[in-house]
């Protein structure tokens, strides 16, 4: 008989922290707090984002992907099991049953707030992230000693993030803050089809720089986090499946926006930021890591000289095809410019040689302690590969692991399962407790740091 969520808490000597649950929002609630916030015309076009997958039905393929459109989520929250459901809807229930769930302190994430990281109405899109933050500052009020609620903060612009970003910490007092981070733009051109969109992950090649949002969360000392899907574009973008659109489609997400702040030089201008990518699991992480390493250590400024086109020894390679070239290759020597060029040009702008200058990597140190001190990764239960962060021989860090329940979404059956459901990697002998303890409380408290958690049961420990 396997032990119960409980009974894997009251055998560990350290707190358990869910880096990533979910509240089910009420939405007749929120309708009034958009209402206040923008008035009737922005809860008509709510209404549209509220029932838009029951348009998308009597859509054709060929006309979803012309919008840019594919299958989202359905039913994808508990029914049968009501009691979960009740308790993503209602924080009071949730505070009550974490001892029963092995919980201390849960992160709780939107749910239907999720849709507005990816709202194109400028207007709506901040509206409802002030409406949405306003009801979880009420939602949660009296129930903060064991739930933290999240606040959303959309994107698209430097300027609206941090009016957005302000009022929910400044105003609201909420401290822990969900980002936009991939932004679908339009592609530049005229009469283009919704579909034509191409993906600004917030670092290198941005349309819109960054640095006074990252300040800001600097000034505020709070820490951005990313709860990201790749589902909607490159291979997932399927109109009738939305398991081929939801596979792996948190860690195609963490990985274009990780790369993306990397090679960008964003943790290198902030190194007092901490990043968080949630629901993806850490395997796409370790090998970013391995792949940044090999690549910084093949291309950086001062080794990609040794593929400079100038530096090619044409006599000694003249003298290789003369013993052994083939008739048709030696016949053709006299064309051998013809032969080199191609991925061998030696016009590149020297300026542009060093794609690691932005990044200020110049070391695979630098990568592992970026991703060490910097960067935390958000692991359902059901998900063993996370013990592959507690393997640093592989991709040489450890990886900040973080434990993620993802209660009231559709991948938990039931939440009583879920601590236990972790804690088998720790009876297989695949992690120790060591590691457990920080996979569920060290790495989230290295996060969101002790503010966020001073005023919970976690700060009294």
């Amino acid at each position: 008989m396997p032990p119960t969520a409980a009974e894997v808490r009251a055998g560990l000597d350290h707190p358990v922290i869910d880096a990533d649950g979910h509240g089910i929002e009420y939405l007749p609630w929120f309708r009034d707090l958009l209402r206040d916030e923008g008035g009737r015309g922005a809860v008509d076009a709510w209404d549209v984002v509220e029932n838009g997958a029951g348009r998308t039905r009597a859509l054709d393929a060929d006309t979803m992907r012309t919008l840019g459109l594919s299958r989202v989520p359905w039913w994808g929250l508990p029914s049968q099991n009501t009691l979960d459901r009740a308790s993503a809807m209602l924080p009071a229930l949730l505070h009550e049953r974490l001892d029963e769930l092995g919980i201390d302190v849960a992160v709780c994430y939107p749910t239907y707030g999720l849709t507005v990281m990816g709202l194109d109405d400028p207007q709506l899109r901040v509206a409802a992230a002030r409406a949405f933050n306003t009801y979880y500052a009420q939602a949660y009020a009296g129930l903060r000693n064991r739930l933290e609620p999240v606040a959303i903060v959309p994107t698209y612009a430097p300027d609206e993030a941090i009016e957005v970003l302000d009022h929910a910490v400044e105003t609201l007092g909420l401290r822990a803050i969900m980002c936009t981070g991939l932004v679908h733009r339009p592609l530049p051109g005229e009469n283009l089809p919704r579909g034509a969109r191409w993906v600004d992950a917030l670092g290198l090649d941005s349309a819109h720089d960054y640095d006074p949002l990252w300040h800001r969360f600097v000034d505020l000392d709070v820490t951005p986090t990313f709860h990201s899907t790749g589902m909607g574009w490159g291979s997932r973008t399927s109109p009738s499946s939305y398991v081929a659109n939801h596979l792996g489609s948190f860690g195609a997400a963490g990985e274009a926006l990780c790369r993306s702040l990397f090679l960008g030089g964003v943790l290198h201008r902030f190194p007092e930021l901490r990043f968080a990518f949630l629901e993806g699991g850490v395997t796409w992480a370790a090998t970013l890591c391995s792949d940044l390493v090999g690549h910084l250590e093949k291309r950086h400024g001062d080794a990609i000289g040794i593929y400079d086109p100038g530096r090619l020894n044409r006599p000694l390679l003249m003298e290789l095809i003369a013993e052994y070239g083939n008739d048709e290759v030696r016949a053709r020597t006299g064309d051998l410019d013809a032969a080199l060029h191609m991925l061998s040009e030696p016009d590149e702008d020297p300026t542009q040689l060093d794609e690691f200058a932005r990044s200020g990597l110049r070391s695979p140190a630098d990568v592992h302690s970026g991703f060490a001190r910097q960067c935390f990764f958000g692991c359902e239960a059901d998900d063993p590969t996370w013990a592959l962060a507690f393997a640093p021989e592989y991709h040489g860090t450890r990886l900040g692991a973080m434990f993620a329940s993802d209660l009231g979404h559709w991948d938990v059956p039931d939440a009583t399962h879920v601590l236990p459901e972790a804690f088998e990697l720790v009876e297989r002998g695949l992690v120790t407790t060591d590691d457990f303890r920080a996979f569920t409380h060290d790495h989230a408290l290295a996060l969101w740091g002790p503010r966020l958690f001073a005023d919970t049961v976690v700060g009294e420990t």
